[in-house]
């Protein structure tokens, strides 16, 4: 089973990352590897809707963004781990998200869209933001059904939390990294 992860976060070791680490933990113990990308210290150009990918289903740009193309493609599993900015997802990981438009013209225009593989497609959003309201968890998993949607991957699960803001804090909720381990492990049961 292939398992990509996409942190979102710019914030080394904040509660995104601690949150992530704890689900790849649950996967671990299945023996199963994730292959991760900080987003934050990739070279990702934003979307130029210049038309590029309409015909073809491939973004023209060149960029770090190229080789996480075939990572999507071939995953049956996918994590998107993000703080909540502005009622949404951080611009790291929207910029990612835009950058699969050519997906979107691959499914949607050029009638081919992802093959769901041997495991199916699953995915996991992991939200975490200082606010207590749930608009913003509305908002980011909005962006990130689209995503999923785009990329074949029909059924998601959102696990989120509000009120951690401090860098750490999450490691003080009661069931944040708990919850996080469970939901690697149940990501990946068939």
């Amino acid at each position: 089973m292939k398992i990509i992860a996409f942190l979102g976060s710019p914030r080394k070791d904040g509660n995104t990352d601690l949150l992530l680490k704890e689900t790849i933990k649950g996967i671990g113990i299945l023996r199963l590897e994730v292959k991760t990308f900080n987003l934050n210290e990739m070279n990702i150009k934003p979307c130029q809707n210049c038309g590029g990918c309409d015909q073809t289903g491939e973004c023209i740009i060149e960029d770090d963004m190229t080789g996480i193309y075939n990572d999507i493609r071939a995953a049956d599993r996918i994590i998107l781990a993000s703080p909540i900015f502005f009622f949404s997802l951080s611009a790291q990981t929207k910029t990612m998200i835009d950058r699969c438009q050519s997906f979107w013209c691959e499914k949607y225009l050029l009638k081919k869209p992802v093959l769901e593989g041997k495991y199916g497609r699953k995915g996991l959003l992991l939200l975490v933001g200082g606010m207590k309201k749930e608009v913003g968890v509305k908002c980011g998993d909005a962006t990130a059904k689209a995503f999923f949607r785009t990329v074949n991957v029909s059924e998601h699960k959102v696990l989120s939390f509000l009120g951690v803001d401090a860098k750490g804090a999450i490691l003080k909720h009661p069931t944040a990294l708990k919850d996080a381990f469970e939901a690697g492990k149940e990501l990946v049961s068939m």
